[in-house]
C-alpha cells in the first residue's frame, strides 16, 4: 500500500510521449514536432524556449487539443493524471479542455469576446465546467477577479474587454484559465505583449497562484528571463525537436547542446562589457527542408560527419539531457572527422576545431563575453586568464 501511494506520488502530472504533429500538404507531410517527449510534476512550472517556428506553441496547442485540420496528432501519446487524453472523442476532450486543462494566450484581445462582458464571460466558463446556479458562479467570478488583482472587482466584472488596460485583460484571461480549478495551465507567451513592468507583475501572480493552487504550468515563451523568474525546469526545442532539457539554472549557466549555448550567448548582460553578442550563424530550417541526422547541424560550429547521418537521442549531460552526439562517449571518438557549419570558409575550420571540447566541460561561456562554443579547456596552458562571472538572463 506504501510503495502504490509513492508510486502515485512519483508519477507526473503530464507526460507526453514521443509526440509527433503533422500537416498533409499536395507535396507530402510536414512534420511540425518529431518525437517529442517530456513530464511536467504536479505544481511544477515546465519553461519552453527556441526560435520562432521551432514548434513551441504547437506542442501546447497538441497537448489541449486545439490544432486545426489538416493538422493531426500522428504519433505518441499524451497522459493527463494518469489518464490518455490525445484520443479522447471531441466532446470529452471538450470538458477536459478548461475543467482540467487551462490556457493562457499571447494576446488576451483574441482570448476575449468584445461582445460579451468579462462576468459573461467568466460565468459561462465556470458553469460549463462546475456544478454552480448562476448567483454561485458570478460569486466566484468576482472573487477570481479579487485573485488576479483586479481593483472593484465587483464593479468591473460588468464592464467590456476594451475598459481594461492590456494587463488588467491578461488578468482577466489568467483568471478565466483558472475559473474551473484546472491541474494543468498551458501559457502560450502570456508576457509577451506587455510592458516589463506589466511582465513583472504577471510572473508573479502566475508564480503565487502555482504554490497556492498547486497548478502546473508548461510556459512558452522566447524570454529567457521569464524562465529564469519563473520555472523549475527548461526545455530547448529546435526544428520540432526537443534538444535540451534540464533544471533552468543548469541550461542557463551550464547549457550542454551548442544550440542552448548559442542562444544563452546571445543574451545581453548587464555585468558585462561586450562589443559584440554571440551569434548563431544561418536559420532554423523549414519544414520542407529539415536536413538528416541532427538537424542543427549545418549551423553548429562543433558539428562533426555523425552529426550529418544519425539524430541523436536525448541522453544524459551533466544535471540535462542533451540530444547531441558530443555527450556519446562513442560517437566522440569521430568528432576529429569536423564540417563546416553553414557559411564558415575552410580557412575558419582550424579555430573551430580548435574550440572542440565536451560540453560537460563548460561553464556557459556565453556569459563571459567570449564565443559561447569555446569552453575553459581550450585555452587551458595557453596562459589565457578565464573570467566566469554569471551573465544576468534578463
Amino acid at each position: 500500500m506504501a510503495e502504490r501511494a509513492l508510486a502515485e506520488a512519483a508519477a507526473p502530472l503530464l507526460s507526453v510521449r514521443n509526440l509527433r504533429v503533422e500537416f498533409p500538404t499536395r507535396r507530402g507531410r510536414l512534420v511540425a514536432v518529431h518525437d517529442v517527449s517530456f513530464d511536467i510534476a504536479a505544481g511544477e512550472v515546465l519553461g519552453v524556449v527556441g526560435e520562432s517556428g521551432a514548434g513551441k506553441s504547437l506542442t501546447g496547442a497538441a497537448i489541449i487539443g486545439l490544432i486545426d485540420p489538416p493538422g493531426r496528432i500522428a504519433g505518441g501519446e499524451v497522459h493527463l493524471d494518469g489518464r490518455r487524453i490525445d484520443q479522447l472523442p471531441y466532446e470529452a476532450m471538450r470538458r477536459v479542455r478548461g475543467r482540467e486543462i487551462g490556457a493562457i494566450f499571447q494576446d488576451p484581445l483574441t482570448s476575449l469576446n468584445p461582445l460579451y462582458t468579462i462576468g459573461r464571460q467568466l460565468v459561462e466558463t465556470i458553469r460549463t465546467h462546475l456544478d454552480m446556479n448562476e448567483a454561485q458562479a458570478r460569486a466566484r467570478a468576482v472573487a477570481l477577479l479579487e485573485e488576479v488583482g483586479i481593483p472593484a472587482a465587483a464593479r468591473r466584472v460588468d464592464q467590456y474587454p476594451h475598459q481594461f488596460s492590456g494587463g488588467m485583460r491578461q488578468r482577466v484571461v489568467i483568471a478565466l484559465a483558472l475559473a474551473a480549478r484546472p491541474k494543468l495551465i498551458i501559457a502560450d507567451e502570456p508576457t509577451t505583449a506587455l510592458d516589463v513592468s506589466i511582465q513583472a507583475q504577471i510572473i508573479q501572480l502566475l508564480k503565487r497562484l502555482c504554490r497556492e493552487h498547486g497548478t502546473s504550468v508548461m510556459l512558452v515563451t522566447h524570454d529567457m528571463g521569464v524562465i529564469a523568474e519563473t520555472a523549475h525546469r527548461v526545455a530547448v526545442m529546435y526544428a520540432g525537436r526537443i534538444v535540451e532539457i534540464g533544471p533552468v539554472a543548469d541550461v542557463i549557466h551550464r547549457a550542454q547542446h551548442p544550440y542552448s549555448i548559442g542562444l544563452m550567448g546571445s543574451i545581453p548582460s548587464i555585468a558585462q562589457d561586450r562589443d559584440r553578442l554571440a551569434q548563431i550563424d544561418g536559420t532554423m530550417p523549414r519544414l520542407t527542408s529539415v536536413p538528416p541526422g541532427c538537424p542543427f547541424h549545418p549551423r553548429c560550429p562543433r558539428a562533426f560527419v555523425r552529426c550529418t547521418r544519425e539524430r541523436p537521442e536525448l541522453m544524459p549531460a551533466m544535471a540535462s539531457l542533451a540530444a547531441c552526439w558530443l555527450h556519446d562517449p562513442v560517437a566522440r571518438l569521430e568528432a576529429h572527422q569536423r564540417i563546416a557549419p553553414a557559411g564558415a570558409s575552410a580557412e575558419a575550420m582550424p579555430a573551430l576545431v580548435a574550440a572542440e571540447a565536451h560540453a560537460a566541460d563548460t561553464d556557459h561561456a556565453g556569459a563571459r563575453g567570449r564565443d559561447p562554443f569555446v569552453t575553459p579547456d581550450d585555452v587551458a596552458g595557453t596562459g589565457e586568464a578565464i573570467d566566469a562571472p554569471r551573465g544576468d538572463t534578463r
